[in-house]
């Protein structure tokens, strides 16, 4: 590990892993922790799931959203991808000097319009300003609850279960990018929170074995981490993945992989065979599932790899996400 924090420690992929496993993982060590899941379940009147987490995505306002909307999708969508039902949320802001009022008045009324589509309420908050260049920053906690029946972890994942996405990749990390270049296009980010989505398919007793939403590293990185989790093999069809006419132009463009490119609207889903077809067409029909499919299966083979196939016959090595991965996206 470098000697010095630096961007790449932020990216998602190895490095951002070294980090955690050498420095917090190790000083920070307990067995709920060690399941490095979205979210943490701990005891309490029931099971409870908690997250944090820290936002300072540049530019604050973009195309399909902005840093309060993707602070609290971020946050319930944590939550939900352990199964719990998402209830309260604190909103710590720190404010840059030279902040506009203005744009901070947009970005809190669109974070509790945000809560209110969750239907999570804010019950806590705290403001610091610092010295700056009128940056807005975002950290927040999530509280929810998990019914007793509910067991979703990546170590549940089984050979033989069909590895579901609930849309196209990459639009968030597109939408982003085309921002800091300047670059004029349509591609609007995929922020949502996916309460509808989970809700559905729990309620519908579909056996979901795992769930984990596809953020910093993009598709690759989250499919190379459930893998090793579960001590699986996955292995995935490349012309199965979807991904928009937009975003396959604008990364051919600028020679990018939307498999590592970060979504914050887009989860992936890991569900027996027999119900595979049942969970697709209840993703379809939730709000922000309507690009649903199924991308591969869970096999016996070798513990940890992710193979991808493509669509001319030949075979790659999926991988976390090497270097930085620009720009940051949340």
């Amino acid at each position: 590990m470098k000697d010095t924090i630096q961007m790449i420690h932020g990216s998602g992929g190895r490095a951002t892993g070294e980090l955690i496993a050498d420095v917090f993982a190790k000083e920070f060590d307990n067995d709920v922790l060690n399941q490095m899941e979205d979210s943490a379940l701990v005891p309490g009147a029931g099971r409870i799931a908690i997250t944090t987490d820290s936002f300072v995505v540049t530019p604050v306002e973009f195309r399909g959203g902005d840093i309060g909307r993707l602070s609290i999708c971020g946050t319930v969508n944590d939550l939900l991808m352990r199964g719990a039902v998402p209830k309260y949320i604190t909103c710590g802001a720190i404010l840059e000097e030279g902040a506009s009022i203005e744009v901070l008045k947009r970005v809190i009324h669109s974070m509790a319009q945000t809560a209110l589509e969750a239907d999570v309420r804010i019950v806590a908050g705290d403001t610091k300003v610092i010295e700056g260049h009128g940056g807005i920053y975002i950290n927040t906690a999530g509280v929810g609850f998990v019914k007793k029946d509910v067991d979703i972890s990546a170590e549940n994942a089984k050979a033989g279960d069909v590895l579901l996405v609930s849309g196209t990749m990459g639009d968030h990390h597109a939408a982003i990018l085309g921002e800091r270049m300047g670059i004029e296009n349509e591609i609007a980010s995929d922020c949502a929170p996916l309460v509808d989505m989970v809700g559905n398919l729990l309620g519908a007793g579909i056996e979901v074995h795992t769930l984990r939403d596809v953020t910093r590293g993009g598709l690759a990185t989250v499919l190379k981490e459930l893998a090793t989790a579960s001590g699986r093999e996955f292995v995935v069809e490349d012309e199965n993945i979807p991904v928009t006419p937009a975003v396959r132009d604008f990364c051919g463009m600028l020679g990018l992989d939307p498999l590592y490119m970060g979504n914050e609207g887009k989860l992936v889903a890991i569900v027996p065979e027999a119900q595979a077809s049942d969970a697709i067409e209840i993703i379809r029909n939730s709000r922000y599932g309507a690009d649903a499919c199924a991308i591969g299966r869970v096999t016996d083979g070798e513990p940890g790899r992710v193979l991808a196939k493509t669509a001319i016959g030949g075979e790659r090595i999926l991988d976390v996400l090497e270097g930085e991965g620009l720009p940051r996206i949340c």
